[in-house]
């Protein structure tokens, strides 16, 4: 027999065993409510805000049952210490509920007591000690089920907070559940169902809480708080639930409780009892029991079993903030953010919650802080003074239950007047948009800012925060004139905006250098602020400022003379615009390589049948090899010069004498030969250009030849008596028009994007076709039909 994988296997045997209570897990049954308090020293807390019982606390427990409550129970509170350790007589207590004397417990818990759960039993006489045999008889079976039970519990009470929230938010503002849902969810650790949030509005809250059981996450450090309290290990349950097959990492905390009542049902159903767990949420002083399954008081009669909590000194709650990102305190409706903290919105074992905020000074003072489920943080209950000074520390502080605690430290912001400046200084430049940084405040307290003038006009300034104590912007002082501004710089609460005064000015021009090539009529000036110069005279020519641009190294300033450069060096003088002159040495570089072409041709075979068609010099088939020569005119082209080839558009590529597509012809002469479409591209047509580069240094742009693409044109075909004729061909869509005459008296234009493989046109006069290509639209092809 083949051997089943261990996980389904027991899944398989679990439900296979059980059916009837693998469908009952919802606890979606009312059970009674019962009143409990607990006190510990001077301080009595209400069940709801304990989340672990100590030896020595006393417990007062009552059952909250109506008036009319006809069955008669006993309720028993039972101390356990261990699986295999069963607790003494004396670690049972009961009271009478149906006796108003005596439905009441009052009780200390014991020394060595490790669990306690809270059972109610129909009175049939000797139920008591019939509850108390069993329990003692297997205590193994009920601390198993006080933890899971206890742990069960908190998960629907993190379940239940998601569904008032839900609710609430889809009742009174539907529109807010696409952004609270998911802060929800992670709050909570509560699964979320991301394709609700797609629905109409008034659909989602009723999408997202549906199969509430699978909804719950198990906590993200993977450990649970009766782990935590107990230390008691994951059983196989839960390692069943942890798997891909039973969920994919998600964790119902229901799953457990099926194999334990399963326990339940086959150790202890007799003909007096069964036993039932229940769920127990707590709620200010009282504990609401929910239910798996109706209780029966026919024989035999149903036990309610809920769990106390825990034993044991209370570990601190383990959160974290929310992010590294610091939070100003003074921002409106402030909300602190925590992870890892569900049990702080589910339940009310977080008190007299505070942010102790601490200032660079060293002084301390508490703000009290309320949870905000819907935030996902805590929330200060109040606004924060303006005179705390300068803050970037501060710790969430309160009580777990009965016992304080301090963390997590939150990252916060707060700063005083004055603290931002200007880095290097305070100098800005007017003419252009002038970048800023400031440092030294809080950056997340910055709400706005603006730039004023000296007559007062207001200018909102664009800001980006790009650390915690930095701002960078950028002044429009594009069009501003110099002069006194000053920068306000509003912030978060009260306090007043920080003022930062400027002092703008020209900035004065950076000359760095003026690089001129012998033989040329341009040269380039390069420096900052180059819109201020007017002229240049070095050597007796005068340069005039042409084109600016500006790039990452400063800016480039195109300057012409009136004549070709001189050879030589000297120092010229850079005329400005407000009348000032400044002097820079200037030395000319060697000539760069200028060429002049010589000839040019291509070879190519036409396609066969095809009619022959002459292009007009200066234009070649786009399909053909090219072969052209240049005599090198200024400058020289030595072996590791190249000529570089471009069309109008699109990219270029180099020819050199290394890899044979140039070649020498004398001193003075270069040949080369290339193939366009396999040098550029399959798509290249219109006008080519070309320019040598000799060391680095590029000559000028200088056009070569215009690339047609051509028809293939099989045959005129003319009936005569002045009927049209019918051209043949095809790539019939290259052609612009066609003519008798070169002057296109009478053209025939071709549709643009015509795809056929024919063409009407009247009978040509002569003996030749004339063309009009699309790729030289400004040349006229010719066509010799034979005769």
């Amino acid at each position: 027999m083949p051997r089943l994988p261990l996980i389904p296997l027991l899944l398989a045997l679990l439900c296979a065993a059980f059916p009837a209570q693998a469908q009952q897990n919802a606890f979606d049954l009312v059970g009674p409510d019962l009143k409990l308090t607990v006190t510990r020293g001077s301080t009595t807390l209400p069940i709801g805000a304990v989340p672990s019982l100590q030896p020595g606390d006393k417990v007062t427990a009552e059952a909250a049952l109506p008036p009319d409550q006809s069955a008669h129970y006993l309720l028993v509170v039972a101390f356990l210490r261990g699986a295999t350790n069963p607790p003494p007589k004396d670690w049972f207590f009961v009271a009478e509920t149906w006796r108003k004397k005596k439905n009441k417990l009052e009780l200390t818990v014991p020394d060595g007591a490790e669990q306690a759960v809270l059972l109610l039993a129909p009175d049939t006489g000797g139920g008591f000690d019939a509850v108390r045999d069993a329990v003692r008889g297997r205590p193994g079976v009920f601390v198993r089920v006080a933890q899971d039970l206890f742990q069960a519990s908190l998960d629907r009470a993190r379940l239940d907070a998601f569904v008032t929230e839900i609710a609430r938010i889809g009742d009174t503002a539907p529109e807010r559940l696409a952004t609270a849902a998911p802060v929800l969810a992670n709050a909570l650790r509560i699964k979320l169902n991301a394709e609700c949030l797609a629905r109409p509005r008034g659909l989602q809250a009723a999408c997202l809480t549906q199969n509430r059981d699978s909804l719950v996450l198990q906590t993200q450090r993977g450990t649970t708080l009766a782990e935590t309290l107990t230390g008691s290990t994951a059983d196989l349950a839960y390692s069943i639930a942890a798997t891909p097959q039973a969920g994919g990492g998600y964790y119902s905390s229901y799953i457990g409780l099926a194999r334990d009542v399963a326990k339940l049902f086959g150790a202890f159903r007799s003909p007096q009892y069964q036993y039932l767990p229940a769920l127990a949420l707590g709620r200010g002083d009282t504990l609401k029991l929910l239910l798996n399954a109706a209780p029966s008081f026919q024989s035999p009669r149903s036990v309610l079993a809920a769990p106390l909590p825990p034993i044991g000194p209370a570990t601190p709650p383990i959160w974290q903030a929310g992010g590294p990102t610091p939070v100003c305190l003074a921002k409106p409706d402030l909300v602190l953010p925590l992870e890892d903290a569900p049990l702080l919105y589910a339940t009310d074992f977080g008190r007299s919650l505070s942010v102790r905020v601490t200032s660079n000074e060293g002084a301390a003072r508490d703000f009290p802080v309320l949870p905000d489920v819907e935030k996902g943080g805590v929330k200060l209950d109040g606004a924060v003074p303006a005179d705390l000074g300068t803050v970037s520390n501060a710790a969430l502080q309160g009580r777990w239950g009965f016992d304080p605690f301090t963390g997590p430290r939150l990252p916060v912001q707060l700063d005083k007047m004055g603290a931002w400046r200007a880095v290097p200084d305070s100098n800005v430049v007017v003419g252009r948009e002038h970048p800023l940084v400031l440092r030294g405040g809080a950056a997340f307290c910055v709400s706005q800012i603006a730039l004023s003038d000296a007559a007062g006009t207001r200018t909102p300034v664009p800001f980006k925060v790009t650390g915690q104590d930095e701002l960078t912007m950028t002044l429009p002082l594009k069009g501003a004139k110099p002069g006194a501004f000053t920068l306000n710089i509003a912030r978060f609460g009260s306090a007043p905006p920080d003022t930062i005064p400027l002092v703008a000015r020209l900035e004065a021009s950076r000359l760095d250098r003026f690089v001129v090539h012998e033989g040329d009529a341009e040269g380039v000036l390069e420096g900052a602020r180059l819109d201020q110069v007017a002229g240049l005279d070095w050597r007796g020519l005068h340069f005039t400022a042409g084109a600016l641009s500006r790039g990452n190294d400063g800016d480039r300033l195109a300057m012409t003379a009136p004549g070709p450069i001189p050879a030589g060096d000297g120092e010229a003088v850079v005329r400005l615009r407000d009348g000032r002159s400044v002097k820079l040495a200037v030395r000319a570089t060697a000539p760069r390589p200028a060429a002049t072409l010589l000839s040019r041709a291509s070879s190519g075979k036409p396609a066969t049948g095809a009619l022959p068609i002459t292009l007009p010099d200066g234009v070649l088939p786009a399909d053909a090899a090219i072969d052209f020569s240049f005599k090198v005119t200024r400058g020289s082209l030595g072996d590791g010069g190249t000529v570089e080839i471009a069309g109008a558009e699109g990219p270029s590529a180099r020819l050199g004498f290394r890899d044979g597509a140039l070649q020498r012809v004398g001193a003075e002469v270069v040949v080369a030969h290339f193939t366009p479409r396999a040098l550029l591209g399959a798509g290249i047509a219109g006008p080519l250009r070309y320019r040598l580069v000799q060391d680095g240094t590029p000559g000028d742009w200088q056009p070569l030849v215009t690339l047609a693409r051509l028809p293939v044109l099989t045959g005129l075909t003319c009936p005569g008596d002045g009927a049209p004729c019918t051209l043949a061909g095809q790539d019939l869509f290259v052609v612009a028009a066609l003519s008798d005459s070169p002057d296109f008296a009478r053209p025939t234009t071709v549709p643009l994007g015509f795809v056929g493989a024919t063409i009407s046109l009247p009978a040509p006069a002569g003996n030749t076709l004339y063309l009009r290509l699309h790729d030289a639209p400004d040349a006229v092809a010719r066509v010799a039909p034979p005769k």
